[in-house]
């Protein structure tokens, strides 16, 4: 999970009217007015505490006829609990063994072309992590690249642009938020170029 989104799940749920709002929907759906009376607050507080529940995906809402019911997603829910425990274990689960630098380039001088260009995508998970690295070197933390740009940015280096775009989320180089990608923070990394 990238970095931001934990901090927005957290602040989130740093609320003890927001979590009393998980703990009656973890027993099923309700519609604000029931919430409102259940907590002693005024509907207005409710909507201003789901919208931010729901601005994380832990609430989703259904309309039966003219009213709105609130929803508990669970699996995010315990997912988001448990993703601060997982921050850097994934990549280095991910990584077989510690890569020295002498091997990065070997590996490097293995699958580039002398032009730059990528000969092909290693099928093994250790080169393929350090292809990967070494592909998105030139690209700058905090920055978010449009899908578009991203594209055109690994055209460079190969033609199935689609490909190395999923590899760099599926790897943890890079997180994807509403078209945008941006890369991890480099603790996330599973190969460090």
């Amino acid at each position: 999970m990238q970095l931001s989104k934990l901090v927005d799940y957290h602040k989130a749920v740093g609320d003890p009217t927001r979590i009393r709002i998980i703990a009656l929907l973890k027993n099923g759906p309700l519609h604000g007015q029931a919430i409102a009376y259940k907590l002693g607050l005024q509907p207005p507080t409710i909507t201003h505490h789901i919208s931010k529940l729901r601005d994380v995906g832990l609430v989703y809402q259904r309309r039966q006829g003219n009213i709105i019911y609130f929803y508990l997603d669970r699996e995010r829910l315990e997912y988001n609990s448990k993703a601060i425990l997982n921050i850097g274990v994934e990549s280095m689960e991910n990584q077989e063994i510690k890569i020295n630098d002498k091997e990065k380039l070997s590996i490097v001088k293995n699958f580039i072309n002398s032009d730059g260009t990528l000969k092909q995508i290693p099928s093994q998970r250790k080169k393929k992590n350090v292809v990967l690295a070494y592909l998105i070197r030139d690209l700058h933390h905090g920055k978010r690249y449009k899908e578009k740009d991203l594209n055109e940015y690994i055209k460079n280096y190969h033609e199935d642009y689609a490909t190395i775009r999923r590899e760099l989320i599926m790897q943890h180089f890079m997180y994807r938020q509403n078209g945008e990608y941006e890369l991890n923070p480099k603790e996330m990394w599973p190969v460090v170029f």
